[in-house]
């Protein structure tokens, strides 16, 4: 850009960016100091641009992802927080971050797991009961699923796998808290089998990698074929609460392939769910001093298709309960009943695929293989055509039915090296990520479903990311009608775009701008991640959340109902029944009551607490020194220790969330007399 049009387009973006605040300042703000009315505020903005180096490009893209002090994000991301086990919050398009949900991880600053009986409660009912006495304070989370009404989020709940251990969580968007982690029977690990069908009947989660059945024995790896089994587990979703129900869940039986990405089928394909996998040779590695060099990753990728599974969900739910086995605590629908009653069929896929996603009419499946530069389009209409005429190319080793590749593909296109994950947009586009080519191919559906003019499955643009882009995600992209503005790109690598920080680089989130669906794609912004390595997300409307500011005094935040332990002010008591002391107190600025605390060591101690206060965001915290305790009571809620007396002394209490001018007297003693 030659010095002339770069100060032209300069002074074209000051003079909008200076009528943006003369607008802001005609419509109430303050135009005191000389910034608000277009003069002197354009030449303040004039030096900052030249000071900082921005080009005009970069001043629109900053006010692009602009959000003023008091005013909320249109739109909430729910992200996976990879290893730290938590979920993060994430508005959109400030991309700031506005929360970490805790959920299979302790974490301090919400009281989740160190004493307090609501995270204690929700991580213990989440161990597994396979192998016995297994206790996990750590998850992986991957793959978010947000509840559904007729195709659309409604904002009541969210799912998300845990990728270690083969267990979900389920998050009440009420008050954005994990209130059920479940040890999905019969599966030992997850990846991106997480969906929540169209109404909110089940949330699914598949197996990643096969275990041998039955759950919690051994088989050797030369076993493979014959012991080891993966899962389709379809959790059913209670309409009030959220929480999943194991007695009214089903499960389906598949081969030991590695099932991957998957998706609820939709409008035209409703009832209906695909699951992609790899790994259809069934390798098992070997790779090391005693093996043959071997490893699986050349192993898993010999074959030139692998095979997305095709389910018949809502049959399969009818069939659980007559011709379903219990198997560890679960209806199982084995592979020859499920096989015998049209439930489940196989298509062939490009090798080594990851991404298996519907797009809103319900009509196309897209595949990406890592290994193939094309995206592959099935059509659900043809698949149910060739289901019908029993047009199949033959069976799989365990009798499953393949159908015709060429009579239920509907298209390719090539996009890229290493296409993986999909999202859509209302104009009948699909948005592809590229791991090997750094970007994000835009390419056309059906003829049937494309609002445009442009020709059915051809490519329309490519942007690059920054860098190695994974999974992707567009606002209300797993919708019926998604929204056609905001794109963001979750990058595994953020080389060069960040200040080095030693050698454990943050993940990079790019915000991009859709342009109604029409394009070009542009990069807004990019944010760092640092916490752990996020892996898919959803975007909601944030006005389809409708989230609480107040408990109602006294509630038990599991149940949402009053607690049983809660009390007023003016209730306040201590109670010994032998070696067991019962408390009943009360949190409000800035004191407890009692707030001093004897026993003797060896007690029981009981301890109930309530936040009297019913001002929002008056959140007080408990913590006792040396004893590992810590909870935050947001205002209206009662809280539950119970533990020994253990340590002899005079201990400190305190209030750990900063609430008021003070917070540094809002503390007691817990004074234990030796024995």
């Amino acid at each position: 850009m030659n010095r002339r049009f770069y100060l032209k387009a300069l002074g074209a973006m000051v003079l909008l960016v200076g009528g943006l605040l003369a607008i802001g300042a005609a419509c109430g703000g303050d135009d005191k100091g000389g910034t608000g009315n277009g003069g002197s505020g354009n030449a303040d903005l004039d030096a900052i641009a030249q000071e900082r180096g921005l080009t005009p490009e970069d001043m629109k893209h900053a006010l692009q992802a602009y959000v003023p002090p008091g005013q909320y994000d249109p739109y909430i991301m729910i992200a996976s927080g990879g290893q730290s086990g938590q979920v993060l919050v994430i508005g959109v398009p400030s991309m700031r971050l506005l929360k970490v949900i805790a959920a299979f991880t302790p974490e301090p600053w919400q009281g989740y797991g160190y004493g307090a009986d609501w995270g204690n409660t929700v991580l213990a009912e989440g161990n597994p009961s396979i192998p016995e006495g297994t206790e996990l304070t750590w998850g992986d989370t991957h793959h978010p699923a947000i509840s559904e009404t007729g195709g659309e989020y409604d904002g009541r709940w969210a799912y998300i796998n845990d990728r270690a251990n083969g267990r979900m969580a389920m998050i009440d968007l009420t008050d954005f808290r994990t209130k059920q982690i479940v040890a999905v029977p019969n599966a030992e690990t997850s990846h991106g089998g997480m969906f929540v069908t169209p109404d909110s009947e089940y949330v699914h989660i598949s197996s990643k990698f096969p275990m041998p059945w039955p759950a919690g024995s051994y088989a050797d790896l030369s076993e493979y074929q014959e012991k080891y089994r993966g899962v389709s587990a379809w959790m059913k979703i209670d309409q009030a609460t959220g929480r999943v129900n194991l007695d009214d869940s089903f499960e389906i039986e598949l081969p030991p392939y590695n099932q991957d990405l998957a998706d609820s089928g939709k409008l035209v394909s409703a009832g209906w769910a695909f699951i992609g996998s790899w790994n259809t040779e069934m390798a098992t590695g070997g790779l090391g001093p005693d093996g043959k060099p071997n490893p699986l990753e050349a192993g898993a990728s010999q074959n030139n298709f692998d095979y997305l599974h095709v389910i018949n969900w809502e049959k399969a739910a009818e069939v659980a309960k007559t011709k379903g086995v219990d198997t560890n605590g679960v209806k199982m629908i084995n592979i020859q009943t499920a096989v015998e009653e049209g439930l489940l069929y196989l298509i062939p896929e490009p090798k080594s695929p990851h991404g298996a996603d519907v797009d809103p009419s319900g009509r196309y499946i897209v595949v990406g293989g890592k290994l193939d530069p094309n995206v592959t389009i099935y059509d659900f209409n043809k698949i149910q055509d060739a289901i019908a005429a029993e047009d199949f190319e033959g069976t799989d080793s365990f009798g499953i039915p393949i159908l015709n590749f060429d009579s239920v593909m509907a298209g390719q296109v090539e996009v890229g090296a290493g296409p993986l994950h999909t999202q859509f947009d209302s104009q009948g586009h699909g948005y592809t990520s590229m791991f090997l080519a750094n970007g994000i191919a835009k390419f056309t559906l059906g003829e049937d479903v494309v609002k445009t003019d442009e020709a059915p499955f051809t490519l329309i643009e490519t942007i690059p990311t920054n860098y190695n882009i994974g999974h992707l995600v567009t606002a209300e992209g797993d919708t019926v009608s998604p929204d056609d503005n905001y794109m963001v790109a979750l990058n595994k690598w953020s080389i060069d775009r960040y200040a080095p920080q030693g050698p454990l680089h943050p993940q990079n989130f790019q915000l991009i701008d859709l342009k109604g669906g029409k394009g070009p794609m542009e990069l807004i912004s990019d944010t760092p991640i640092g916490l752990g390595e996020p892996h898919y997300v959803q975007i909601i409307k944030a006005d389809k959340l409708h989230a609480i500011d107040l408990y109602k005094p006294g509630t038990d935040v599991l149940t949402m109902q009053r607690s049983e332990f809660a009390i007023d002010a003016g209730q306040e008591k201590v109670e010994r029944n032998g070696t067991t002391v019962e408390v009943w107190m009360s949190a409000t600025r800035s004191h407890y009551t009692p707030d001093i605390l004897r026993v003797k060591e060896g007690d029981t101690v009981k301890l109930h607490i309530t936040n009297t206060e019913q001002t929002r965001d008056a959140t007080h915290g408990f913590a006792i020194a040396n004893y590992n305790m810590q909870a935050s009571l947001d205002p209206g809620e009662t809280s539950n220790f119970e533990f020994i007396a253990d340590k002899p002394g005079a201990w400190n209490f305190y209030c750990t969330e900063f609430c008021s001018a003070l917070h540094l007297e809002m503390a007691g003693w817990f004074l234990v007399e030796p024995q």
